[in-house]
């Protein structure tokens, strides 16, 4: 697999998508790779790889006998990995950020160019299908996704829909040539049964929690009108959800069980 050279303003949100993936580094570790198919092992059907470069990974994952879509940008490594593979693999030529993803289930594996790691997960995270993702990130972006350190605004966004987890860090020295930075080994699950319901209304709700006035759960949801001052922050000690916690300082079911308190209508007045 390949990874475009991280660029000094680390991970970006958005980008055009084109040639820009053309710089790469060259996965070498031997490990890390061995890493990669063993957790692809745990899958089934079909895999779509993303930026495979030279193979290093493709070749070892054709081996299981299953049926792989390899996209890279690059017309020599296309053509090259053409050249090396069996029947089993097909190589298209495209930008990740523009493949048509399949519309049946399947397994995503990549080395996701830095640069551009942001708007491929916005991408995919929105995509249906595939069910499990195997991923190598920049280190940092690794760890907010996986929640180590607090979360970020987009893992939380996605967390009732995936779980993150995060496996090993990759050393800057791994790859061919050496990046600036470390990265890390990420999969994504899709849940099977989603922690909540309404995506769209959800997600607006963490937006407007994480970028909202004040400090601390409480206080923040009074201010942007979802809950009122009075009994907010017993109804979160109730639900195992510290008041004056940061909304980065939540886990998956805290988040579930705040949008619980917030999405559910308040209790009839039984006088």
């Amino acid at each position: 697999m390949s990874n475009g050279h991280p660029s000094s303003g680390g991970d970006r949100s958005s980008h055009p998508g084109g040639a820009h993936e053309l710089g790469q580094n060259f996965l070498v570790d031997r490990s890390t790779i061995e890493n990669i198919v063993r957790l692809v092992g745990r899958t089934s059907g079909p895999v779509v790889e993303f930026c495979p470069g030279r193979g290093a990974v493709t070749l070892p994952l054709s081996e299981s006998g299953r049926r792989i879509t390899a996209v890279e940008l690059d017309p020599r490594h296309a053509a090259r990995l053409r050249k090396r593979v069996g029947d089993e693999v097909r190589v298209v030529r495209d930008d990740v950020l523009r493949f048509p993803l399949p519309r049946h289930a399947y397994t995503l594996v990549g080395n996701l160019p830095f640069h551009l790691t942001t708007a491929v997960l916005r991408r995919i995270l929105a995509a249906g299908h595939w069910n499990t993702a195997v991923l190598i990130v920049q280190w940092e972006v690794a760890r907010r996704r996986a929640g180590v350190g607090g979360a970020s605004m987009l893992t939380a966004s996605w967390w009732p829909w995936y779980e993150f987890e995060l496996h090993r860090r990759v050393p800057a020295g791994s790859f061919r040539p050496v990046p600036s930075v470390d990265a890390g080994l990420l999969t994504i699950h899709r849940r099977p049964h989603p922690l909540v319901e309404g995506r769209t209304e959800y997600q607006r709700f963490v937006k407007r929690v994480f970028t909202g006035p004040g400090r601390g759960l409480a206080r923040i949801l009074s201010r942007t009108g979802y809950a009122p001052r009075t009994g907010i922050a017993r109804e979160l000690r109730r639900r195992g959800i510290p008041p004056e916690a940061l909304p980065k300082e939540l886990n998956a079911t805290q988040w579930a069980r705040l949008w619980e308190v917030i999405s559910s209508p308040p209790p009839r007045d039984r006088g």
